[in-house]
């Protein structure tokens, strides 16, 4: 199975915008280990909300676009990883494991829908 597991942080903390190089380093021994485990299948970091923009569509309303910074939210999606597990369980203890390379952060973990998943 494959899950998804998104990251959020507050990205105004130093850590954010500038994540340094020990941290880099963790992250960079952290992925090389799941890749060569075969659990990461892909892993991104995004840009500062700044950077950014949401497309939003209400049911039978107009298609509004908004930019970025989002000031309104403490955590944003900071990025993501695309992983292979057995179960839920044992993506979330991957989760664990992937949050414990940050000082704070919050990982959501969501299954993928495969092909096989949708109703014939």
């Amino acid at each position: 199975m494959r899950f998804l597991l998104v990251h959020r942080l507050d990205e105004n903390t130093a850590e954010a915008v500038d994540p340094g190089p020990e941290f880099v380093a963790r992250m960079g021994a952290f992925i090389e280990d799941w890749v060569g485990r075969g659990v990461l299948i892909t892993a991104e970091g995004v840009h500062p909300s700044a950077r950014g923009a949401r497309v939003r569509k209400d049911r039978g309303a107009a298609i509004h676009a908004t930019d970025g910074p989002f000031t309104e939210a403490k955590e944003v999606i900071g990025g993501f990883l695309l992983i292979n597990a057995a179960d839920r369980a044992e993506a979330v203890a991957r989760a664990r494991q992937y949050a414990d390379v940050f000082e704070a952060v919050e990982v959501e973990v969501r299954q993928v829908v495969e092909f096989e998943d949708l109703p014939s």
